[in-house]
């Protein structure tokens, strides 16, 4: 009988210590930013009943929705976004949840596309969205918190382009057509600065619009100015701490998505090469559309992957991210029980602390040590054992010093 290679499912991936480390480093960041401006966690089931996803995302979005008849022979669905799983939620449990009702969600959605560079059939999706608001001082906090995200990250580059949907509505009407609609133009126009120029009039020119008019159009677009609510949108923002450097009215910014109502934004980061880390805006119809609940609503989405390749990126990470504080070794089967006891006591005091799970050289339970990246190492000999005392080495400094437990503690805990 063959041995089938072990090997995990094609745009699967595994995280291991290393990069888990990192991604909840990123992770726990962003959860403290949400709660700091009172948002809190919500989770919602892997799978759904396909009909609440089906049908919600457009008919290509679809073909795209792991969907299958389970053992009760009900057709199921993966999650593929948070957004329409949420609108479930509001609807179901719309008298139990408070007003003005603030949640962040951090979980993995499943896509059935095609695995390639950056895109995966598994991610992680990070929104954030406040429910039940139709005042601009909603819109604020969004953009507030979507930039401290990254502060807290250590990332001040952060940019966020902004626009609102009705200034787009007014330059862009007057050129739909019946064969040219807005949203498509939208689409067009959210591609500007991703394709060269000649392609991207190439692409107006595909929806009926003459070389006189996209001119007129484009001239239109670069010469439009923020609307009233975006400017005191922008002015309160910065009243809550946000450079005003870091905010970019962009007419170009379309998000391309037909269920914007008002504000939109996007963030870049100048020196990650990997686009955008993510966006969002005011969407006052989408739940209602979704769940049948009228329900207004501004939020984001963070592009989690991108956010932790822009901060290995630009190396904001902590250069030790290692959980365990100490490793108590075990000097000889006839001091394990010491080894046992100051364990026990570095835990009490809440101490990450891993013990040695073996007799064996000194030496091979040092290099165990760096090749976890535990900063400290105990250790517990004869003579320590009988001054009752323990031997506290610095793995990075090489230090090392003789004290008392109690002194090792305080100075673990430092």
């Amino acid at each position: 009988m063959s041995i089938q290679p072990v090997q995990n499912l094609k745009g699967f991936r595994d995280f291991l210590p290393s990069e888990k480390k990192q991604r909840d480093y990123v992770a726990n960041k962003m959860k403290s930013v949400f709660e700091r401006y009172g948002f809190v966690s919500l989770e919602t089931p892997t799978l759904e009943y396909a009909s609440l996803l089906l049908g919600k995302y457009g008919d290509e979005a679809d073909k795209l929705v792991y969907n299958f008849a389970d053992r009760g022979d009900r057709q199921v669905a993966l999650r593929y976004d948070q957004t329409v799983p949420t609108a479930r939620v509001l609807a179901q449990y719309q008298n139990e949840l408070p007003k003005f009702f603030r949640r962040y969600q951090i979980q993995n959605v499943f896509r059935a596309d095609k695995p390639q560079q950056g895109r995966y059939r598994e991610f992680t999706q990070a929104d954030c969205d406040i429910f039940g608001s139709t005042n601009s001082l909603a819109d604020v906090e969004v953009l507030a918190v979507f930039y401290d995200v990254y502060r807290e990250l250590g990332i001040e580059s952060l940019t966020i382009e902004i626009n609102d949907r009705q200034t787009l509505q007014n330059v862009l009407q007057p050129f739909c057509t019946g064969e040219t609609t807005f949203s498509s133009l939208c689409q067009t126009i959210d591609k500007r600065g991703k394709l060269s120029e000649a392609d991207f009039r190439a692409e107006l020119g595909a929806k009926s619009l003459s070389e006189t008019a996209i001119d007129e159009l484009l001239g239109k677009l670069s010469s439009a100015v923020m609307s009233s609510n975006l400017s005191d949108i922008v002015d309160r923002v910065i009243q809550l701490g946000v450079p005003e450097s870091a905010i970019k009215f962009n007419p170009n910014l379309a998000r391309g998505l037909d269920y914007y109502t008002g504000l939109i934004f996007e963030g870049t980061i100048p020196e990650y090469t990997g686009g955008s880390i993510g966006g969002g805006g005011r969407y006052d119809q989408l739940i209602e559309q979704l769940a049948g609940v009228t329900m207004p609503a501004v939020g984001f989405g963070i592009g989690f992957d991108r956010t932790v390749e822009a901060v290995q990126q630009i190396g904001k990470l902590p250069n030790n991210l290692a959980a365990t504080k100490v490793l108590v070794t075990v000097f000889s089967e006839e001091l394990a029980n010491q080894s046992l006891r100051v364990a026990n006591q570095l835990r009490q005091e809440n101490i990450a602390t891993e013990l040695y799970p073996a007799i064996d050289k000194i030496g091979k339970q040092f290099k165990l040590a760096n090749q976890k990246q535990i900063p400290f190492v105990i250790i517990i000999g004869e003579n320590e054992a009988t001054a009752n005392q323990v031997t506290l080495k610095n793995m990075v400094s090489g230090e090392q010093k003789t004290i008392s437990i109690t002194s090792a503690i305080n100075q673990l805990q430092d």
